[in-house]
């Protein structure tokens, strides 16, 4: 027997949560009830409803029926509603999904055993009957839905890195590989120079990147270091050997090795407009695409210094071209038309000056330099 999967919405974090904007705009073309499928996440349930899903925390309220109103399940149905004149959600649990097979319900609704209550040593419910009913014990053995969809941006949680302009030129390098290969892979020996007492047994392979640059004043921002594998540690000495094991693409002779690092990356969060004014442009799409569109990663040219945060959300605009004015009274004139609003983008992963960001909604074709700002 096949149990849902639990959606955690994480509602007293929600409610904590300070209100970004004086008035809620609604999607214009909201259904009254949604229910919840399989592969949801608490940004696209609540696109259902908002334009701008940031503002859950205001729309969303208890319903007394349900024990647990931090937990919706796929088959749970979300309902639209008006309450003294403001919109407001609720949900409410399919209890008929749970009631096939031997699962039982009390007079709560309730069916679902935590960990705790099997460690207790409780198998069933009293009904309101008198009789005791088994259920089922709920577990998260599989993948529970996210708030935004992670696995868009795993890859880049940790690698690649940022780096300053020496900084990937004096770190150790392949000198050479084992078995007199031009490239290696995974299982394959490295021979790296440079690597002075080591303090750990883990290390990443980078490749130099091109250059972060800010369109308006060509100021170099940074440079990517291109994530191309993981490598251990078997041997020290100058040349070092290790073995590889993991590796993105083939590996080379040159290529830069540089310790792993261990960031608190956190997605315990739900996006939020930054508090101060943003004004930025994307500068690079990541993962090898050439046109941008939703849940692709890109990066801006502001990061941790003009206050960014991983969570905070930011529009998107498409830059107006110029065109030719030919009823003009001035000969050959030009006139810019207006940027246009082409979608959302999250902040993940923020590095001192750049951040790399996921689109979270894109209304129309996304470009390389169109501008970036604060909702």
């Amino acid at each position: 027997m096949a149990f849902p999967t639990p959606i955690r919405l994480l509602v007293p974090l929600l409610f904590s949560m300070s209100v970004w904007a004086d008035d809620i705009q609604l999607n214009p073309n909201h259904p009254d009830q949604y229910t919840v499928v399989e592969g949801d996440t608490l940004w696209a349930i609540s696109g259902q409803f908002l334009q701008r899903p940031s503002l859950w925390p205001e729309l969303w309220s208890y319903n007394t029926q349900i024990r647990n109103p931090h937990l919706i399940y796929p088959g749970d149905t979300i309902y639209f509603s008006t309450v003294d004149g403001k919109p407001r959600l609720s949900f409410s649990r399919d209890t008929l999904q749970y009631q096939s097979g031997q699962a039982g319900f009390n007079e709560n609704g309730d069916c679902g055993l935590e960990n705790e209550d099997i460690t207790t040593g409780r198998t069933n419910y009293a009904l309101a009957t008198g009789k005791l009913s088994p259920c089922v014990r709920v577990t998260d053995i599989k993948k529970a839905v996210q708030l935004i969809a992670t696995d868009e941006i795993d890859q880049f949680l940790t690698s690649p890195r940022v780096v300053g302009a020496t900084e990937l030129k004096s770190a150790p390098y392949i000198v050479d590989l084992a078995g007199e290969h031009l490239i290696a892979g995974i299982g394959d020996k490295l021979y790296v120079r440079g690597m002075v007492q080591p303090k750990t047994m883990s290390y990443t392979i980078y490749r130099p990147g091109d250059a972060y640059v800010r369109p308006e004043t060509k100021e170099i921002l940074g440079y990517e270091a291109k994530y191309i594998g993981n490598a251990s540690l078997q041997q020290e000495g100058n040349p070092a050997t290790l073995v590889i094991t993991k590796a993105n693409s083939e590996i080379r002779i040159g290529d830069r090795i540089m310790a792993n690092i261990e960031e608190n990356v956190s997605l315990n969060y739900f996006p939020r407009p930054p508090e101060q004014t943003i004004k930025s442009s994307i500068i690079s799409v990541l993962g090898g695409v050439s046109q941008i569109g939703r849940y692709n990663v890109v990066v801006i040219d502001r990061g941790a210094d003009a206050g960014l945060l991983p969570g905070h959300e930011l529009d998107i605009y498409r830059r107006g071209r110029i065109a030719r004015d030919p009823y003009s009274v001035i000969k050959n004139d030009i006139v810019k038309l207006p940027d246009e609003f082409a979608g959302t983008l999250m902040v993940f992963r923020p590095f001192e000056h750049i951040s790399y960001a996921l689109v979270m909604k894109a209304s129309q074709a996304i470009h390389v330099l169109d501008t970036v700002q604060t909702p």
